[in-house]
């Protein structure tokens, strides 16, 4: 092996087994034609990368989805995807083995290992170089679109440099200020303005009260108005923005309510994960030089953490559209790279059948169900051992240029190995 190879497997390949070095090399041939054509097994040159994150989704939470919204013989897109692999994802946290969204999603922004809590900051707080900021500085667009608030701490790591990821509004101000992504969508309108200073979404409303704008970094909102950003706020809105730099909150906070079952849970966005989606791309295509597009459901996670199944499958749902509307653009652009994970997992679910009484125990493993398979007579239950996230690997599927690299299992900080092999590049 000559020694420029070499040194091009020091760069893609962690230190880990000899076993996933063995799985790398053996595509790095199509992967470093630079001339190849561009196929969905990930031969060709990569232009732009939408990444999308069910946050807290491992293999179980897609296979009962899988059941629910396909059936025992069918496959979700997000399954269909042809390139299958596995993150680990522990942090570098000296309280605890398992991650949570800002550690996670720092180790994909920056490619290091943090404590929970650090928006891409290392394990003493000092700022890391992060993707968004890299990508706008290559020439590509960059946007991020969630159910979440639009600076919590998935999509806030690939644009910000924070400590604590509680910092909302700082998070705010550091997208108009420094990272400047072109596209923010999803919900945490609070955020965005000071306290006493309602906008389109009223303080208190009726299914959660104790929502109410609460920023202390002046009204970002106008200051986004001021910078070129079009503000939305409705689905109606949002189709009639022009293409251009967007920002829209449809919601104070999550754009769903996250209590426990029967208890005032509801799962029904303003806007739809799959909408926002394909706006976001309709706005950021327009770049002959690409673009990066984080897309985040986060009502997997939240409805995790409460053991609500029935929602769960709702947010799946949801995801599930998304990433349709994704493959769709990477079917007519197979110059991007298109890849589906999650962040960690949460709640500990299984996917069992429907049995007189549940051999886990209760409370925090009572089952939710049955729900009916698609297509046939059969149900299945979700059950539950935690209301936490757990150390349980993730499933990554990929598709496009580079998505061979994904094969095998890795670190969730390889992640960043291959995007900013997109993402720096300027050509």
């Amino acid at each position: 092996m000559g020694s420029s190879r070499k040194r091009l497997l020091r760069l893609l390949v962690p230190a880990t087994t000899v076993a996933t070095t063995v799985v790398v090399s053996t595509v790095l041939t199509p992967v470093l034609s630079a001339n190849a054509a561009t196929s969905d097994h990930g031969a060709g040159r990569a232009r732009s990368v939408i990444f999308i994150n069910g946050d807290g989704m491992s293999a179980a939470h897609r296979e009962a989805a899988r059941l629910s919204l396909a059936g025992l013989d069918g496959q979700l897109t997000m399954d269909k995807l042809p390139v299958s692999g596995q993150l680990s994802t522990s942090p570098h946290d000296p309280k605890t083995a398992i991650t949570d969204s800002a550690a996670a999603a720092t180790a994909w922004a920056t490619g290091t290992k943090t404590y929970n809590g650090a928006i891409s900051v290392d394990v003493k707080g000092k700022p890391l170089p992060i993707l968004g900021r890299q990508a706008k500085a290559a020439g590509k667009s960059t946007g991020l679109v969630t159910t979440s608030q639009v600076t919590d701490a998935s999509p806030a790591a690939w644009f910000s440099q924070t400590a604590d990821r509680a910092a909302q509004d700082e998070i705010a101000r550091q997208y108009l200020a420094v990272s400047k992504p072109d596209v923010i969508l999803g919900g945490g309108e609070d955020w965005w303005l000071p306290a006493g200073t309602p906008g389109a979404w009223p303080d208190k409303p009726a299914e959660d009260p104790s929502e109410a704008s609460k920023g202390t970094k002046g009204n970002l909102i106008d200051r986004a108005k001021r910078s070129g950003y079009q503000y939305v706020s409705s689905a109606k809105e949002l189709a009639h923005a022009k293409r251009g730099k967007l920002l829209g909150l449809f919601s104070n906070e999550e754009m769903f309510q996250q209590r426990p079952e029967g208890q005032g849970d509801v799962y029904s966005p303003a806007v739809d994960l799959a909408t926002m989606t394909q706006k976001a791309l309709d706005t950021l295509s327009t770049n002959k030089k690409g673009f990066f597009l984080f897309v985040e459901e986060e009502g997997v996670d939240e409805f995790a953490h409460e053991n609500n199944g029935a929602r769960v499958l709702q947010a799946m749902k949801s995801l599930e559209k998304a990433v349709k509307v994704a493959r769709s653009y990477v079917a007519a652009h197979p110059d991007t790279l298109l890849v589906v994970t999650g962040d960690h997992d949460c709640g500990g679910l299984t996917v069992e059948d429907p049995i007189d009484s549940d051999e886990s125990g209760s409370d925090l493993s009572t089952e939710d169900g049955p729900f009916p398979v698609h297509g046939s007579n059969l149900k299945f239950v979700m059950d539950w051992t935690t209301t936490e996230h757990t150390g349980a690997d993730v499933p990554v599927t990929a598709q496009g240029p580079l998505s061979t690299l994904f094969t095998g299992k890795h670190p969730n900080t390889y992640v960043h190995e291959v995007l900013s092999r997109v993402l720096t590049s300027r050509h």
